[in-house]
């Protein structure tokens, strides 16, 4: 941590001070952790637990045909009761192991479930690998897992991580889980950067937390304080916050910061370090890329009348989303030398948007609810009001539209769809099946803007 000094700062706790109200980016936007209570974003409704979710609108069709699709119903999946509307649970993970393997995990209640022998928020996910294009079973597995957050990262290599309370695994094709990573308290969220040689972390470790010794370490030398807006990182009692967040090394596990926070936050990061936004006059905000080696460099500028989600598309370029007075929303893709990219205006009927990016930064699939009305004080949303799961496809470089495809059942915490490792194949779980389409090769994106 002797290099780890970004601009204007003296060393370790103190210079981590200046991100301040910049480190909210995203929460907004791109909330990473929710409970049981935000089902109250919706207004009350009487539904049977077992009555359907709506289906998307009539007439919404992909922009070009399935290549193929594989029916989910024979692997065990039906689709969530009315019950799980609103609380944005990890209900499903989608996604490829490699071009031809489809990882498809989902929660499956009712297995293995002993009346008064299991804790209130265990579960059941139900795991296969499928081989494409065919959709046969090479492996499958049942994990139990212990909340209702997202628990599944997939890496390039063809291996995953799987989050459950404390332990962080590591799994391949055959489903075989080893230790990967042991936290003093439950892990909470996880971000890998695009080029996944960076994580961050973070748990819940209040001060009476028990150690052990195969725990995720607290390097002195990597303690750093992050002031959260206005308040400060200490509790009124002078105690640190129970969230610890951290950034490693994933491969060698190397702790490079390490700093407790009152709440979850997003932290976008790339090979060469973090991003925020930081309010200058107005409705301008300045992207700062500060680096792990020191050092920092403004990377452009934007109007948003919100704090802005910034989100690395790729190693060296990022999407800025904004919030236009109307409640319209742009989308605007920066490198990180400054240029410009692209821009993409999105209606105030999308919401909850969520990004899945292909591994080698050639495209973006960004997934919203399409809405009836956009949502204020005066307009509550309704789950009666969601038309449905819309997913749109961009090239990276360009921001053109590669492909528009409904999503159904409506799954508002995400997980069901994916890109493939060369960005030519796109998963989307609809109408009961996986449905495979197949797009043209395209070159990723760092690669382009290097050629600029």
């Amino acid at each position: 941590m002797k290099n780890w000094q970004p601009r204007g700062c003296c060393r370790q706790a103190h210079c981590w001070a200046h991100l301040g109200l910049a480190l909210l980016v995203a929460v907004q936007l791109y909330v990473p952790q929710v409970s049981k209570a935000q089902g109250g974003l919706f207004s009350i409704h009487h539904k049977k637990s077992s009555d359907p979710q709506p289906p998307n609108k009539p007439g919404v069709r992909a922009s070009i045909p399935a290549a193929f699709s594989i029916p989910v119903e024979p692997l065990g999946f039906f689709a969530p009761g009315a019950v799980y509307q609103g609380r944005r649970e990890s209900l499903v993970s989608l996604d490829f192991l490699d071009e031809n393997r489809l990882l498809f995990t989902f929660h499956a209640p009712g297995l293995i479930r002993r009346a008064g022998d299991s804790e209130g928020d265990e579960r059941q996910i139900r795991a296969v690998v499928l081989s494409l294009p065919q959709g046969v079973i090479s492996a499958e597995a049942l994990w139990t897992l212990h909340d209702r957050a997202r628990y599944l990262w997939v890496l390039n290599d063809g291996h995953f991580l799987l989050r459950d309370g404390n332990d962080l695994r590591i799994g391949d094709a055959s489903l075989e889980l080893k230790p990967a990573f042991h936290f003093k308290g439950p892990l909470l969220w996880l971000k890998l950067d695009p080029t996944q040689q960076m994580m961050v972390t973070q748990s819940s470790e209040p001060a009476d937390a028990k150690s052990s010794s195969g725990d995720v370490p607290s390097p002195s030398t990597a303690a750093a304080t992050l002031s959260q807006d206005s308040n400060s990182s200490a509790k009124s009692d002078g105690s640190m916050p129970d969230i610890a967040l951290r950034i490693l090394n994933r491969t060698s596990g190397s702790v490079l910061l390490v700093s407790h926070v009152r709440s979850t936050l997003q932290l976008p990061i790339n090979s060469e370090g973090y991003l925020e936004g930081l309010r200058s006059r107005g409705r301008e905000w300045i992207l700062n890329l500060n680096y792990f080696t020191g050092g920092s460099r403004i990377v452009g500028k934007v109007d948003s009348a919100c704090s802005p989600a910034l989100e690395f598309i790729a190693d060296h370029e990022v999407l800025v989303t904004t919030c236009n007075p109307d409640g319209s929303r742009w989308m605007v893709a920066m490198s990180t030398d400054g240029r410009r990219l692209w821009n993409v205006a999105s209606p105030p009927t999308q919401i909850w948007p969520r990004l899945v990016m292909a591994p080698n930064g050639s495209r973006m699939a960004r997934e919203t609810l399409s809405i009836t009305h956009p949502v204020g004080a005066m307009s509550p949303l309704s789950f009666e009001d969601v038309k449905g799961q819309v997913v749109d496809v961009y090239e990276a470089d360009t921001g053109k539209l590669a492909l528009s495809a409904p999503a159904s059942p409506v799954l508002d915490g995400g997980g069901n769809l994916a890109i493939s490792p060369s960005g030519k194949r796109v998963a989307i779980l609809n109408a009961g099946a996986i449905e495979v389409y197949e797009l043209p090769a395209a070159a990723p994106a760092d690669k382009k803007l290097a050629a600029h």
